[in-house]
């Protein structure tokens, strides 16, 4: 499982639901579902020494390391983001689907 963070807002404004969910789609396509979480705010320094001050969305994701690395890309074009960070959370997952 991973967790990516996905930004919130724009440069100037935040993104509609519309544009998130073409990225929800992305995802869903790529792992099957993801787990969107509660909004959280973050600062990064960027390699040029430009802070940045972001509210972000933690995103949690049953995938691969290549499936995530598609995503990566994916939400750094979609977003127009300098830096995406990405996370395993476990190697060790559970899905069971109750059998009728």
């Amino acid at each position: 499982m991973w967790e990516i963070l996905v930004p919130a807002y724009g440069k100037q404004e935040s993104f509609s639901y519309e544009y998130h969910n073409r990225w929800n789609s992305f995802v869903r396509e790529i792992a099957g579902g993801l787990s969107v979480l509660s909004g959280i705010k973050g600062e990064w320094i960027a390699p040029d020494g430009t802070l940045f001050r972001d509210r972000m969305i933690p995103v949690r994701i049953v995938c691969s390391e290549e499936e995530i690395e598609q995503i990566i890309q994916f939400t750094i074009k979609h977003y127009n983001q300098k830096a995406v960070l990405a996370y395993q959370v476990s190697n060790y997952v559970i899905i069971r689907h109750r059998k009728d």
